[in-house]
Parts: C-alpha cells; sequence; structure tokens
C-alpha cells in the first residue's frame, strides 16, 4: 500500500560542500519511497537548523499552514526537534511523523516528539535512548536503519597503512583525538585521508590543521573536503582500514559502507557503533572498538593492526563475511513506509 508524503527537509539538502549521513539518508528513503509508488512531494526550508532564526521559524510555519488536513508531514529532526512552539498548535490538523537521526538531548526536543505522531530513528540505539530519556510511548517510536549498496571488495595492502575517516570535521566526529593517536604511532608506515565537511565548524578545523602540523603529521594526514561519487567509491577501494573516532555516532553509516567492500573498521565503542559494526556469521568482529575521547586506546588499536599481519587477516575475513549480512535500502524505505502508513 502507498500514500502521499510531504517531506520537509533542511535547506542545504543538497549542497555538495555540506554532505552528511543524514542529508544523504533522507535523499535514498525519499527516492525508495517514490520508486516504491509514493506522491512525494519535498520542501527544503532554509534556516540555521537546529538554531534557527525568527525568520527560519516563520518559514516553517508557512510550509506547514499550506498542507491540507490530514497531511502526513514527515520532517527532518534537524529542523523538528527546535520548534515544538511550531509543530504543536499544528499536530492535531496534520500527521506529523518526525525523522530522528541524531538527538539533540534538550527539553524543546522533548515537546517536539511529543507532537508526533510517529517517531523514526535510524537505530535501535536512538530508539532506546528516545524511550529512556524522555519517557516516549514505545509505540510510537520506529526504527529504519540506513540501507548500504553492494559494492566490489576493496583490494588488500601488504601493509595496512591505508588509512580512511568519512566523517564531517567536527568536535563531535573526534578528529581531535584521532591526531593525537596517529601522532603516537608515527613511527609506523601509514597514511590517513580524512573525507569530509570542512565548512561546519571553520574554528575547529583550523586547530586541528595546526595540530596535524604540530604533531610532525602534515605529509600524512590529509584532511581532503567531501567527498561523493565515484570519489567516495575509489576511496573506499584504497582503504585498508576504516576509523571513527566519534564521541557519539547514532548509527554510522560509514561503517557499513566499509563493510561492503569487505573493508574493516576501527571505532569507538559509542552510541550505535557497535550494532552498526556487529558480526560475522561466525561471531566475529570484523573491526576493533575503543572507548572515545580515548587517544591512547585508539593508538594502542592502531598499532596492533598496523603491526599484526594475523590480526588483519582476522579482520579482513571477517569484514568480507559481515558483506553478505547487510541490509539494502530497500529494507530502510519499507520500514519508513510502515511507519508512515501507521502515522496516517
Amino acid at each position: 500500500m502507498t500514500g502521499t508524503v510531504h517531506a520537509v527537509l533542511p535547506g542545504d539538502i543538497d549542497d555538495p560542500a555540506t554532505p552528511s549521513g543524514g542529508n544523504r539518508y533522507d535523499r535514498r528513503v525519499l527516492g525508495g519511497l517514490a520508486a516504491a509508488g509514493w506522491t512525494v512531494h519535498e520542501h527544503p526550508v532554509p534556516g540555521g537548523w537546529p538554531h534557527p532564526e525568527p525568520a527560519d521559524r516563520a518559514g516553517l510555519a508557512r510550509v506547514l499552514d499550506a498542507l491540507p488536513d490530514g497531511t502526513v508531514a514527515l520532517l527532518d529532526g534537524l529542523v523538528a526537534s527546535a520548534v515544538p512552539e511550531v509543530l504543536a498548535p499544528r499536530a492535531g490538523r496534520l500527521r506529523l511523523v518526525v525523522l530522528v537521526h541524531l538527538p539533540l538531548d534538550h527539553d524543546a526536543e522533548r515537546a517536539a516528539l511529543g507532537c508526533a505522531a510517529a517517531v523514526v530513528t535510524t537505530s535501535g540505539w536512538t530508539r532506546r535512548w528516545l524511550i529512556d530519556r524522555y519517557a516516549l510511548p514505545a509505540g510510537r517510536i520506529h526504527v529504519a536503519t540506513p540501507g548500504v549498496d553492494p559494492a566490489p571488495p576493496a583490494p588488500d595492502s601488504a601493509t595496512g597503512g591505508e588509512l580512511l575517516c568519512v566523517a564531517a570535521v567536527t568536535p563531535l566526529k573526534g578528529h581531535d583525538t584521532l591526531v593525537d593517536a596517529l601522532a603516537r604511532v608515527a613511527d609506523l608506515p601509514w597514511r590517513c585521508v580524512c573525507a569530509g565537511s570542512l565548512t561546519r565548524d571553520p574554528a575547529f578545523v583550523d586547530r586541528l590543521r595546526r595540530r596535524v602540523a604540530d604533531q610532525g603529521l602534515a605529509g600524512r594526514v590529509h584532511l581532503a573536503g567531501p567527498y561523493a561519487g565515484a570519489e567516495l567509491d575509489a576511496a573506499y577501494a584504497a582503504a585498508d582500514l576504516l576509523v571513527l573516532a566519534s564521541r557519539i555516532e547514532t548509527y554510522g553509516m560509514a561503517v557499513t559502507e566499509a563493510l561492503a567492500r569487505g573493508v574493516p573498521v576501527l571505532a569507538t565503542a559509542t552510541g550505535g557503533l557497535p550494532d552498526t559494526l556487529g558480526r560475522a556469521p561466525d561471531g566475529t568482529p570484523p573491526g576493533l572498538l575503543v572507548p572515545p575521547g580515548d587517544p591512547a586506546a585508539l593508538a594502542g588499536a592502531l598499532r596492533r593492526w598496523l603491526t599484526d599481519p594475523a590480526l588483519r587477516g582476522r579482520l579482513r575475513r571477517a569484514a568480507h563475511e559481515r558483506r553478505a549480512t547487510l541490509d539494502d535500502w530497500t529494507t530502510t524505505t519499507t520500514a519508513l513506509a510502515t511507519a508512515l502508513r501507521g502515522a496516517a
């Protein structure tokens, strides 16, 4: 069964300079709904979400007021979670569904989600967090985990020294921790490409560049800016190990994108990342997990990876086995469609 949905999205959803996992997720599921026969109307709303100005709030209100009574409106959480005063007066007339990529953890978000007929999260961890933190009714919280496209396996190198980090360069993603860890293994052969937006927190990027230079890593750590399409595919194909030093992560789409190519993962044991990493069918994890914000632990795991060929072989085999267990985007779209039909 199909239907009609109006999607309210951040204004920068298609800006190539500011790619994000949330924007890519939105694009894939809306395309999936359309392919499945849904009528999808998109409403990008300009603004400094999730920190809107009064004009941004007024613009969102105008978009919602123009929708017919009974409309199913799917709002990206980046927009919806900051404006309960906009949602509350319209919750009786519209069927509001909020898609939460990353909880903001504040009272405004609690109130905003309380206005929704349904909430869709991108991981089981986020669903549990919302229920525990905000006391939202469990029956209204749904999960639609990101899918991943099949990809050819990446070739292995002899040293394992091609490291890749795919994340916007912000404090939340822990690039400062990563650089400090890399400095501790500077005696070993490696190169690290950091692919991700450099414009979300320019001051942090400037500090990170100085940190890289001060640690003597300027020729080995490359802040490459955002990659997409063939350029991103090529980066994964060239990688031996995906490294994510995130302080918090609800899912971590880069993890499954690496695993789809048989590339092992070194990540932090935070949020939904352990579930996303998962295990191969024989129970072997396809990577390593360390505490967030701990350069010494991250450096220790990097040293093990770079100096232990047997470990690299074991993790690579597990990553190749994990490939077959990953869900595609059709599964994601089906889960979201179920939530939308329930809200309707």
